[in-house]
């Protein structure tokens, strides 16, 4: 099993809103080297759900993937803010996956406190200038954030 960290706009699909729906389709996805971290998954596979752009960003839970990477349907609905006009039926280059609730935390693990943290310094989400939505997470990081909950 492969470990990740996947980011999400609380306004847009929080924790909390995955811990009611059980399960939901993670899409809008448009940076091609986290769409091809998205590829990668496999059913079984963890992510920590990290919430970001908002008042306080950090890891809030643990989600599971379900269905593993198939064409984004966001990419091809006009009326969706990840429309991509160059996408068609045939050739859609963004990947969407389902993935499920597992747990949520007590309390979130802030983005500042992660950064203090000696176990977590190769985790690619407190170095500088990542940006990216998805990423992988080793076992050693997995453990390391576990202890922190």
């Amino acid at each position: 099993m492969a470990y990740w960290l996947m980011k999400s706009e609380p306004d847009e699909l929080s924790i909390s809103d995955l811990e009611k729906l059980g399960k939901a389709r993670w899409d809008g996805v448009r940076n091609y080297q986290a769409r091809n971290f998205l590829r990668a998954m496999a059913v079984g596979d963890e992510f920590f759900f990290y919430h970001s752009s908002c008042p306080e960003p950090g890891i809030a839970g643990i989600g599971r993937i379900t269905e593993a990477a198939y064409p984004d349907p966001t990419a091809l609905d006009n009326e969706s803010h990840y429309f991509d006009a160059k996408a068609s039926e045939a050739k859609n280059p963004w990947s969407a996956i389902d993935v499920a609730h597992v747990e949520t935390f007590p309390k979130v693990l802030g983005l500042g406190y992660l950064k203090q943290q000696a176990s977590l310094e190769q985790l690619p989400l407190v170095q500088k200038g990542s940006r990216l939505s998805v990423m992988p997470v080793t076992a050693g990081q997995w453990a390391a954030v576990l202890a922190l909950r």
